[in-house]
């Protein structure tokens, strides 16, 4: 088996093996109003999850060393993997993350002197977005699963010396599979069952204790003064109606007054202007009989 291969069938099993409990952990710190990934809350929960890890890569190891390779398991694999790894990771990641930014600055930069070409200017934009992001997505994901396994490589390599170290065993094939079995199931299910369901309990109280307010409600920055409401009074809606009736009544009023004076002004106007038109008959008339 090589290094990577040897690596991955260690360090997968053993992480899906520790999702289940971290995110229990990640959940109370959420509760707790510390946020898992930010500091001190990322400290803590690398902290507590030193235990899980543990235990994940000493089971994952011990049944790969008696499924696969037909190997007596050391007893301290578990803690000799974790610190191991520990420290190849602390080495390794933030050489990796260095050389991905690296590379993601390199790939955008090249792309973005490619559409300067005079040909590819008239792009237009969404489709523009579509080609950068697929064309410097794809060059960082294979920059990406280089570094990945790169460092399964090195894990190898460390879980190829617990190899070295193991002695066969002796026992055939279906005695190693009832002790792969009982790594997971014990004999003693009861009490594993019994030490389950308190441990859930007490999980679950630890929750409901740690929690600010027991009903949910949006964050601070999304909260909303609250709408007022105003119930309806009838003999406030009916003094309301009669005022405005009395308004619009003094309106017609008014506009009825101010026809009425119109009407008025304009009689007097006519008869003005019948008169010298009589007059004009009368000395017609007069200078006639004349």
């Amino acid at each position: 088996m090589s290094s990577v291969k040897l690596g991955l069938a260690v360090a997968w099993p053993a992480f899906w093996t520790g999702v289940p409990i971290k995110i229990v952990l990640i959940l109370l710190l959420l509760a707790m109003g510390v946020h898992p990934w930010e500091m001190p809350g990322l400290a803590l929960l690398l902290l507590l999850s030193i235990p899980v890890d543990i235990w994940a890569l000493g089971l994952s190891a011990r049944t790969v060393f008696l499924d696969r390779l037909h190997l007596e398991p050391p007893e301290s694999a578990g803690v000799t993997l974790w610190w191991q790894a520990a420290l190849l990771s602390a080495v390794y990641l933030p050489i990796a993350y260095g050389i991905e930014s690296g590379v993601v600055g390199v790939a955008k930069a090249v792309v973005g002197r490619m559409f300067e070409i005079e040909v590819l200017k008239n792009v237009p934009v969404p489709e523009r977005i579509s080609i950068e992001l697929v064309l410097w997505g794809s060059v960082a994901t294979v920059v990406l699963l280089g570094l990945a396994l790169g460092w399964l490589f090195l894990f190898g390599q460390i879980v190829r010396k617990q190899v070295a170290a193991a002695r066969p065993t002796a026992e055939p094939y279906e005695a190693l599979v009832r002790r792969w079995d009982l790594l997971r199931v014990p004999a003693d299910q009861p009490l594993l069952l019994t030490a389950f369901t308190a441990t859930g309990v007490v999980l679950v109280f630890l929750f409901w204790a740690v929690m600010p307010v027991t009903t949910p409600h949006p964050h601070e920055l999304y909260q909303k003064e609250p709408p007022k409401i105003e119930f309806f009074k009838p003999a406030e809606a009916l003094q309301r109606t009669e005022k405005l009736i009395a308004q619009a009544e003094s309106a017609v009023k008014a506009l009825e007054a101010k026809a009425k004076q119109g009407a008025k002004g304009k009689a007097p106007q006519a008869k003005g202007a019948k008169q010298p038109s009589a007059k004009v008959g009368a000395q017609e008339g007069g200078g006639r009989t004349r």
